[in-house]
């Protein structure tokens, strides 16, 4: 069986004043690789999850959008996402 899951979630801690951005790849219910803006870059579990974060840490552009997330996404949309 395919399947491919993706998740972006926030973790708000004090309010926006700690803000964490999560994005999370799974392939067959296994998660291959992970963004983290608490690291700042990809990590991969898996061999392929490896090579998926060494490509796209590789791209600064696409580095510099992800670690924006935390502003752009989170704390943009903290009413709503608020308990």
């Amino acid at each position: 069986v395919f399947q491919y899951m993706f998740k972006s979630d926030c973790q708000f801690i004090n309010g926006t004043e700690k803000v964490r951005f999560v994005e999370r790849r799974f392939y067959n219910r296994l998660q291959f690789v992970m963004f983290d803006s608490d690291v700042g870059h990809y990590v991969g579990f898996t061999p392929f999850g490896e090579k998926q974060a060494r490509y796209w840490n590789n791209n600064p552009q696409l580095m510099e959008y992800k670690r924006g997330q935390v502003d752009n996404y989170c704390r943009h949309n903290y009413e709503v996402d608020a308990p």
